[in-house]
């Protein structure tokens, strides 16, 4: 199961380095089969094509394609189903911002819980579930308002 472990690790590192890089699409696809939701469990999307709209409605885009974000993931604690066919890992964000009009800065951090499934050999994402904790200026960020209490 170490492999395992590797690719659901590299899946939950995919997800930081696409959002980072401005690819919403290559979001939407990694959550193909899977959804984004919030920390109860409520989806907020479902699918390739749902999560990459929400991704493009929530999440500004400067002119060089990205959020000029760096989401940090650490803590990744990963475990399986006794049948070794699924699995969630629960792991931490921070998220740095820096902006012409922002300095560098922790702008969010909090948790995810997610789950995945092996189909046909293969590990892919079931859903993330996003609980954030602490908040910073999101206002460069967001492209809507976000409850923080």
């Amino acid at each position: 199961m170490n492999d395992d472990r590797g690719h659901i690790e590299n899946l939950l590192y995919r997800y930081a380095e696409l959002i980072d890089a401005g690819d919403y699409d290559g979001i939407g696809q990694l959550f193909a089969h899977g959804a984004i939701c919030a920390e109860d469990g409520t989806p907020m999307a479902t699918g390739a094509e749902q999560v990459a709209k929400l991704y493009t409605n929530t999440t500004r885009k400067y002119p060089d394609g990205t959020p000029k974000s760096q989401h940090v993931l650490t803590n990744p604690i990963v475990e399986f189903s006794d049948d070794g066919l699924s699995a969630t890992c629960r792991a931490r964000f921070t998220v740095l911002q820096q902006t012409d009009e922002l300095a560098l800065q922790p702008i969010i951090a909090g948790g995810y819980v997610d789950s995945f499934e092996k189909v046909d050999g293969t590990w892919r994402y079931v859903a993330k579930r996003m609980g954030p904790r602490l908040y910073g200026d999101l206002s460069k960020h967001l492209l809507i308002d976000i409850p923080t209490e």
